[in-house]
């Protein structure tokens, strides 16, 4: 009796089961009713405020709540670069570094060790001489007599010692007449990330970069031996350039005095600091968009020397002439 009314409860719940499987349709239709009723009164985040979503605008995906957003986690290269700048120990290590891989400091060490080495060869040669005269003269024997093997060979060691001497004196006497290399130069260092004046530096390294690559093409001679602006123009465009960015980032310096001064004054002055790094910084916007006006002229110069155009050519010279105006201005505001 127990086992059949275990079957009949199961029997029982199974038909149950079927019947609501069976309306699973019916649910998903109720359910999606529902959800068209509730969206009329909660519009999305695009239309809200009053202003309905045009037609054609496209729909942006809800977020899943469940779903965590992704985190953004920084640049380890970046973090430590900045670490180290701001450790001084890292700092000092840096700057021996970059003074010990400088052109001159390694010139300075070759003729060092050339030097040493020609002292080394000089005193075994020298040492070699006293063997061969003592051994030849039988100084070196109890009996008084030559001892001609030991004088060969010390005579021997002194050639070639005395050979590695004049050689190493050549070649301390030829590093003696290099000239002392230039250091390379290297990009200015940008101000600090909080000045008004980093972000227009960043952009001028940018903008030299392009500029110095834009000459350089219009340096170079076509197949027929000709280049396609004079090279006299070519210069004058990168000379001008390398006074104005001078001159911008003499700006840029006077910012940072400003900024450093605005720090230590009284609370009371230091609106009217604010106020004159803030016209200096449209100084310098204005400088830097006169330099980007030269880069575009270059830019479109380089394009229309393949088909042999004089209006870019004339554009490169009037840009020229303009930022050097620019500069003398620069020049006297710094």
């Amino acid at each position: 009796m127990g086992q059949q009314g275990r079957r009949r409860d199961f029997s029982e719940f199974s038909a149950k089961l079927e019947k609501h499987i069976e309306k699973l349709p019916d649910y998903a239709v109720r359910a999606q009713e529902k959800l068209q009723k509730v969206q009329k009164y909660f519009p999305p985040a695009d239309q809200a405020g009053g202003k309905p979503a045009p037609p054609s605008a496209p729909q942006r995906p809800r977020p899943n709540p469940l779903q965590r957003p992704p985190v953004r986690r920084p640049d380890m290269t970046t973090t430590l670069s900045s670490m180290a700048n701001q450790v001084p120990a890292f700092a000092e290590a840096r700057a021996k570094w970059t003074r010990w891989n400088e052109p001159a400091a390694k010139l300075e060490r070759r003729k060092r060790r050339t030097s040493r080495a020609m002292t080394l060869w000089l005193l075994l040669t020298i040492l070699c001489g006293v063997l061969t005269v003592a051994a030849g003269l039988g100084w070196m024997s109890a009996t008084g007599a030559a001892m001609m093997p030991q004088a060969i060979m010390a005579f021997a060691g002194a050639v070639v010692f005395g050979t590695f001497s004049v050689r190493s004196g050549l070649k301390l006497r030829e590093l003696k007449r290099t000239p002392i290399p230039a250091a390379p130069a290297g990009p200015p260092p940008l101000p600090p990330a909080g000045s008004a004046a980093r972000e227009p530096m960043e952009r001028l390294t940018e903008c030299e970069a392009s500029l110095s690559e834009l000459l350089r093409q219009l340096s170079v001679p076509s197949s027929v031996g000709t280049t396609p602006v004079s090279g006299v123009s070519v210069e004058d465009a990168r000379q001008t350039a390398v006074e104005a960015a001078a001159a911008l980032r003499g700006l840029a310096a006077r910012i940072q005095a400003i900024e450093r001064g605005r720090n230590s004054a009284p609370a009371r002055e230091q609106a009217a600091l604010d106020a004159a790094v803030g016209k200096l910084r449209e100084q310098l916007d204005d400088g830097l968009e006169g330099y980007r006006g030269l880069v575009a002229a270059a830019g479109h110069t380089v394009a229309a020397s393949s088909d042999g155009l004089v209006t870019s050519k004339q554009a490169l010279t009037d840009a020229t002439d303009r930022l050097a105006g620019l500069a003398m201005a620069l020049r006297e505001l710094s």
